[in-house]
Parts: C-alpha cells; sequence; structure tokens
C-alpha cells in the first residue's frame, strides 16, 4: 500500500527497522496502557456507570445523573475526593484559569516551582501581555521560580521561599514551547515533599498532555489540585470540548464557583449531550495515549537517526505525549507541519501557513487536520516561529497514520 503511495522501499525499510528495534519500548507502553485500561473499567464498575447516565440534562442541568457519575468516575480513577469535568470548558488553559480564580483571593502569593509557564498562562496570570483581566489585576502575586542548570526544579529555593506566606504552588507538568524536559514522576514528588513539610501551600498541577502516559498520577503522591484538557489525552479523541479538574472537595467546589457562580458551584450545568462521548472517550484514553507515545517514540527514533535533535531521545521514559523535534531552518520546520496536515484525514488539501495566535507572542504554525477543532489528542504539530526552531509534535488516534505522516517527511525531505 505504501508504494501505492509513492513510498520508496528505502524509506519503508528505514522506519521498519526502527520499529524493529523499538519493540521493548513498545512492550512498555503496552503495559501501562493495560494498567490504565484495567484501572479505568474498575472505576465505571464502582460508579454503577449505566445506560441512563447518558441522558442528557438541558436548562439548569440540576439532577444530571450523567454527569455525577460522570464525575465520580474521574475521582476515582485519579483517586480523589472530588472531579469537576464539564463541556462549558473551553480548553485545558480554561480548566487550569477555574482552579486559579477559585482558589486564589487578593494578596495571595503562587510559587511557580517549574519556571516560566506557557504562552497562554503568562497572560492570565499577568507575567505577560496587557490583559485587564489577567490575576496580578486582582492583587494576586506571582514568583517564578528558576529551573537550575539540568533544567530540574530548585528544591533548595523552592525551601527557601516557603518561609513566606504562600497560597498555593503551581506546577506544570509538560514543556510547552520550551526545550526543558517533562517533569517525572519522581520530580514532582520530591517537590512536593517540600512543599507539604514545609507550609500548608496548595499543591497544583497543570496536567495538560501528562494523563496515563507513566502509571502514576500527580493526585497519587501529593497534588491537591489538577487540572486538565478533554481534547487532550483523557478525552480519548472522542470528546468534543472540554476540561476537569480533580483533587480535595473544597478546592474543586472552587473551581466550580469560578465556572459558573457563587452558591451554584457543581450542582449546575447542562450536559449538551455531551455525557456518553466524555465517558467513551475516558475509556477509550489509555489506547488513545498509546498510539500517541508510539508515535512519538517512532518519530524520535527515526529523525534522531537521521541526525535532528530531539526530546525526549527514543528510549527515554515518557511522562506526556509531547514529542520535540529541533530544526535547522525556518523552512524545514514549515514543511514538517505541512507533511503532518497532507496525512491527516481531515483538511489534507489545506496548506498550513505561519499565524498570529490568540496567547502567543510569536506567529504559530499548525498543523491539526482533526475531527475535533484543535484536539492534541489527535496527531498534530505546532511551532511558534522562533529559534531555535522546534516542533512539537503530539497525539494521535491511529500509529499507522503517524508512520504514513513520517515517512512522507522522509520522502518530501530526500
Amino acid at each position: 500500500m505504501y508504494k501505492e503511495l509513492g513510498i520508496e522501499d528505502s524509506f519503508l525499510k528505514e522506519v521498519e527497522d526502527a520499529e524493529n528495534e523499538l519493540k521493548d519500548q513498545f512492550a512498555e507502553l503496552e503495559s501501562i496502557c493495560e494498567f490504565w485500561s484495567i484501572r479505568i473499567l474498575d472505576a465505571f464498575r464502582k460508579a454503577r456507570v449505566s445506560e441512563y447516565s447518558f441522558f442528557s440534562s438541558s436548562g439548569y442541568g440540576y439532577n444530571d445523573e450523567g454527569r455525577f457519575h460522570l464525575e465520580e468516575v474521574y475521582s476515582k480513577v485519579f483517586g480523589t475526593e472530588s472531579a469537576l469535568v464539564r463541556p462549558q470548558m473551553v480548553s485545558g488553559t480554561h480548566a487550569i484559569t477555574l482552579g486559579l480564580r477559585g482558589v486564589l483571593k487578593p494578596g495571595d502569593r503562587v510559587l511557580i516551582a517549574t519556571g516560566l509557564p506557557y504562552d497562554t498562562m503568562q497572560t492570565v496570570m499577568g507575567l505577560s501581555g496587557n490583559s485587564p483581566s489577567a490575576l496580578k489585576n486582582y492583587q494576586i502575586n506571582f514568583d517564578v521560580l528558576p529551573l537550575i542548570e539540568d533544567d530540574t526544579i530548585d528544591l533548595n529555593l523552592l525551601k527557601e521561599k516557603l518561609h513566606f506566606p504562600t497560597k498555593m504552588v503551581y506546577f506544570q507538568r509538560s514543556r510547552g514551547y520550551s526545550d526543558r524536559h517533562t517533569f517525572s514522576n519522581s520530580e514532582l514528588e520530591q517537590a512536593m515533599e517540600v512543599v507539604h513539610q514545609n507550609s500548608d501551600a496548595i499543591c497544583y498541577v497543570d496536567n495538560c498532555y501528562g494523563e496515563f502516559v507513566s502509571r502514576k498520577e500527580p493526585t497519587f503522591y501529593g497534588a491537591d489540585l489538577v487540572a486538565g484538557s478533554l481534547i487532550k489525552n483523557p478525552g480519548g479523541g472522542l470528546a468534543q470540548s472540554g476540561g476537569y479538574l480533580v483533587g480535595q472537595a473544597d478546592l474543586v467546589e472552587l473551581a466550580a464557583e469560578a465556572l459558573t457562580a457563587p452558591g451554584l458551584g457543581s450542582e449546575v450545568g447542562a450536559t449538551f449531550n455531551q455525557t456518553k462521548l466524555v465517558l467513551q472517550g475516558l475509556y477509550q484514553a489509555p489506547i488513545m495515549v498509546l498510539q500517541a507515545t508510539k508515535s512519538a517514540v517512532l518519530f524520535s527514533k527515526v529523525l534522531r537517526k537521521r541526525g535532528y535533535w530531539v526530546s525526549p531521545l527514543p528510549h527515554e521514559a515518557r511522562f506526556d505525549t509531547v514529542q520535540l523535534i529541533g530544526f535547522n531552518t525556518k523552512n524545514e520546520l514549515i514543511n514538517f507541519c505541512r507533511a503532518i496536515q497532507y496525512c491527516s484525514p481531515i483538511d489534507s488539501f489545506v496548506t498550513p501557513e505561519p499565524g498570529p495566535m490568540p496567547g502567543y507572542e510569536h506567529e504559530v504554525i499548525m498543523a491539526a487536520g482533526t475531527f475535533v477543532q484543535g484536539a492534541t489528542s489527535e496527531l498534530s504539530a505546532d511551532a511558534p516561529l522562533k529559534q531555535p526552531y522546534r516542533a512539537y509534535l503530539q497525539g494521535s488516534l491511529n500509529y499507522f497514520q503517524s508512520k504514513l505522516a513520517l515517512l512522507e517527511y522522509l520522502r518530501k525531505n530526500a
């Protein structure tokens, strides 16, 4: 079939040789998928999800049993007291912002333990941009702890900063638009131990791209509140929109009041016939994450052999679904994104062009021929047009689509 698409035997052999060399890595990823598949299935059973859970509410959404079961499943999967899972959250940034707005009050101080957050969260916090709604304009103070030389969390500085009154310590698990590595479970756990041993501060984690990639979630080892997007890993490629927060019940409810209104909180919110898709997406999520991580490892293996800078390396443990690939020129970067777009099921005929994006300082090129607009659970790539030229590859519902996209890039750059 690949020959019919113009792929030469030499490129196919190159990729298939890499697949053979990756058998051990693929086996470990499949084992992680098995772990989460069984844990999620058990959560469905314990929450007694039934066909009745698929029925939708309208208006205020009072007494929505499906919504109740959905949030109970999320709570059990992540091992938390409570969960808020709603289609009204438009993105991961929105979900994370609800946690900040709900919990923080004027005069509160937040330590950001993982360095400067990614672009959209900088705007939310007021670290960049000039939005009148930025949190700094509500007298909420953010203290960014720089990473040490090897891009790890500075535990000594974190401990020192906790001598001052601190309401929250914020962790960004994934790399955002930076070259730093994604933080491992052990790194985050060590940092949270420092926080809990030296303060009463809340540990809040931006979990985007990290769900179900390894056997632990931040809620297993000290996170008090965690947020993420349903059109990334936990939506399984089926959720049409939405976000989630899981954690301590009082903190989740404060986020719910930021979403709806004080006194209403989590008790309201129509589900717009989305509950079935969100539940089914969560059930399928480990399979989707497996497709995404296998795809990332394959790109890393093949392109590193060709001399590209890649992170993570193909043999390294993974803690999110993002694969970073470095290019020598802007045109190489653009051509890579165009190869991804060309091998997409939707809008394969479209040619991506760099353009401005809300919340980002530089022009961004995005390849996302996806069933759900902007869903990074599906194979996609994007990059800010700035040096060094890095493409952020993420997602995949189908490993073989990713394989074809890699072959197409090799063919076009022969």
